[in-house]
């Protein structure tokens, strides 16, 4: 770690800086300080990660804990980091970057450098950097004592006030996160998952500990962050190529490197909350309808498949895996836009969506999802994510591309009829007592296929189930006037306590309608 005296103030440094190709231009801003010149390239990075991943894994130091544990919640929400100097504020990105304090829930330093002509020098933490309160526990932490993330505000020549408002934000672990079209935060994402819920183990959370700003060209409307994975058991390089369009899109190229056997090697995954929804509420749980981030996995398999599996809060913590290979793509959605089904200020409404497009040939393995029993709003219990089917050892590398979209839909919306609601209740029929262990269930389709059939065609639904009997199976056309919705109830009688795992579609002879519905339904819950 380089000492603060050999750190160089930009505005007094120009001569200097010049001298060693790294322009002043590409700073763009006169009070960050700035350490010496070191070479980089993204191959560079992916050296570093393999070679250390040869090493025995060692923490990054923290400043002064007694200090960061005094910086609670409401402590850390008074840390302002000053817009005025921002990285790129007055260019050459039209996108200038902010930084995140350290506190009692980040407190692992992020060291994070600026990049131009191959060059990188790391931005030197100083608390003249945040707006504070006199008396905040944060000015007694040592100089240079680091980040603890950051994020990029919307574009200067934009419709919002950019010192306000940010579009991608990456704090904690290697956590991070993007609004969509509809201006909204919601789930996040990861550059790792390490045995998430594994039986026996503790999930390992690894760090960007080193990130790295690619100084862009003016009027250039993507950003190029790279980014340095380290935890026990793993290493990695990442590459993220970012772009402010309606939607944030985002390149991922990753580089994987184990310095451990790893369980549950998790790619590209996707962390959510679903709390409730329509389909399934306790009674007076909490007054509204509906509390989630995420209300469903989509997937498009290798093979084509279109498939539709809604979101539990599950009684205990359940892993389903979805067999496939050379997938098409996989996200966490949030379907449901209807304000009315949430009337919560929070807007749940307009939580984006994010699609997995993988790159290349991911070979064989699983989409995985992971639910987790929660009773707030507050926990993060879903996380979806690939898992390479061939296991995951020390020594081993892996290298991934993949695309994220965040957007309000899925980027290739299916052709067929889209599920649009998944409910149910006591099964039987009105008017007679209803018979114990039997469970209605009604699902709701909607789209094109449908709204061509025929007057007087009936779609035929097509169900399965792991266990358990169906009947009193009844398609019909949805009584709201709106073309191409229809709905399938079905009641399922099943005895016994295991989840039950069900299958359906409607199809009109041999033509398929919809996508695919799955769902797991657990009779004791």
């Amino acid at each position: 770690m380089f000492n603060r005296r050999q750190f160089l103030q930009v505005a007094t440094a120009t001569a200097g800086l010049a001298a060693t190709g790294f322009s002043t231009k590409a700073l763009a801003q006169q009070s960050l300080k700035m350490g010496e010149p070191v070479p980089f390239s993204f191959e560079a990075l992916k050296r570093r990660a393999r070679e250390m991943a040869k090493e025995p894994y060692s923490a990054p130091p923290r400043p002064s804990p007694e200090v960061l544990e005094q910086i609670d919640y409401d402590a850390h929400g008074k840390i302002r980091f000053k817009t005025d100097l921002a990285l790129w504020a007055d260019g050459p990105s039209q996108f200038p970057v902010t930084f995140f304090h350290m506190g009692r829930f980040f407190q692992k330093p992020v060291r994070m450098h600026v990049v131009s002509d191959r060059q990188a020098r790391e931005i030197i933490y100083d608390s003249a950097y945040f707006d504070m309160p006199a008396d905040s526990p944060a000015r007694k932490l040592p100089e240079n004592s680091g980040f603890a993330g950051f994020r990029f505000q919307e574009s200067r020549n934009g419709r919002l006030d950019w010192r306000k408002n940010d579009w991608v934000a990456f704090l904690g672990a290697s956590y991070f996160r993007a609004i969509g079209e509809l201006y909204q935060y919601g789930l996040s994402a990861r550059g790792l998952a390490v045995d998430v819920a594994v039986h026996g183990k503790n999930e390992e959370f690894p760090d960007f500990t080193h990130v790295y700003f690619d100084t862009p060209q003016p009027g250039s409307d993507t950003v190029t962050v790279f980014a340095l994975l380290e935890g026990p058991s793993v290493t990695g390089a990442y590459r993220f190529v970012m772009q402010r369009a309606a939607a944030v899109i985002m390149d991922i190229e990753s580089a994987v490197f184990l310095r451990q056997d790893v369980s549950r090697l998790g790619i590209a995954p996707l962390t959510s909350m679903y709390w409730y929804s329509e389909k399934a509420k306790t009674t007076a749980i909490d007054w509204r309808p509906e509390i989630h981030d995420s209300d469903g996995l989509a997937m498009w398999t290798g093979s084509g498949e279109r498939i539709w599996r809604p979101l539990n809060n599950p009684p205990r913590i359940i892993t389903s895996a979805f067999v496939d290979e050379n997938p098409k793509g996989f996200g966490l959605l949030q379907r449901d836009r209807n304000f009315d089904h949430y009337l919560d200020g929070v807007y749940y409404d307009r939580r984006p969506s994010l699609w997995i497009e993988p790159q290349g040939n991911w070979g064989k393995g699983s989409i995985q999802l992971v639910e987790i029993p929660t009773d707030d709003e507050i926990h993060d219990n879903i996380v979806a994510m690939w898992v390479p089917a061939e296991p995951a050892r020390a020594g081993q590398s892996f290298d991934f591309r993949y695309r994220m979209s965040w957007s309000a839909e899925e980027p290739y919306p299916t052709p067929l009829a889209r599920v649009v609601a998944t409910r149910f209740g006591n099964g039987g029929q009105a008017g007679t007592v209803r018979p114990k262990g039997v469970r209605k269930f009604m699902v709701e389709f909607l789209g094109p296929p449908l709204a061509k059939l025929p007057n007087g065609v009936i779609p035929q639904p097509v169900l399965t189930a792991s266990r358990g009997e169906f009947s009193n199976v009844l398609t019909e056309a949805v009584p709201n006037n709106v073309p191409g919705h229809w709905r399938t109830q079905f009641d399922l009688t099943v005895t016994g306590t295991e989840p039950v795992e069900m299958r359906g579609y409607l199809r009109n002879g041999d033509e398929v309608l919809s996508e695919t519905w799955l769902y797991q339904y657990h009779p004791a819950f």
